[in-house]
């Protein structure tokens, strides 16, 4: 009998601000979804139809979240730890194992009795499953941020999604920080004192 294995990823580890988000797809062998890829390498509209095709066909699925706050408080490498795990709990079904995107692993403990995990450099681009996960991430936190733009006018956050672009570091400077803003990072923490 086949594993159960559901693949892992993030988006959002680089930006200065708003949530970083993982998912967690578990793919059925029987619904093959065409297309998909590191998350990164496709246009939108490519995401998007992958991740409709992906929450349609996917055996299971889930999404998990770390907010601004969970971030300053934990490091952003144990937030999206704590994200990963998150997805993983709201997987449908259970797996037997994970395959994680990068070279650590999120703790297993309590995610299933009988459970193992690995870490693939790159899985983005050579498992599938992985593969899913990132698109779902990254279509899920995009969104995010662009409704977060009517809730935090002026930043920009429709456009840049809260990653260090020239453009936010700007407004950043000119504002200062928001409650989405991850007031730990170094350019946010600095606008915070500028702004004072």
């Amino acid at each position: 009998m086949i594993a159960r294995v559901a693949g892992v990823d993030e988006a959002g580890r680089g930006p200065l601000a708003g949530p970083v988000v993982a998912a967690a797809v578990i793919l059925r062998a029987d619904r093959p979804i065409e297309g998909l890829a590191d998350s990164k390498t496709l246009a939108e509209t490519e995401r998007q139809r992958l991740a409709a095709a992906i929450r349609r066909d996917a055996a299971a699925w889930g999404v998990g979240w770390a907010d601004p706050a969970e971030i300053d408080a934990l490091d952003i490498l144990q937030a999206t730890f704590l994200a990963m795990r998150r997805a993983v709990l709201a997987l449908a079904l259970t797996p037997e194992r994970l395959l994680v995107d990068g070279n650590r692993l999120p703790s297993l403990r309590g995610l299933g009795a009988a459970m193992d995990a690995e870490a693939i450099v790159r899985g983005d681009a050579t498992e599938p499953a992985i593969a899913a996960a990132s698109i779902l991430a990254k279509t899920e936190r995009d969104a995010y941020m662009v409704r977060a733009e009517a809730l935090h006018p002026g930043y920009g956050f429709a456009r840049h999604k809260g990653y260090p672009t020239a453009l936010h570091r700007r407004l950043l400077g000119e504002r200062g920080p928001c409650p989405l803003h991850r007031r730990s990072f170094a350019p946010v923490a600095a606008a915070g004192e500028v702004g004072r």
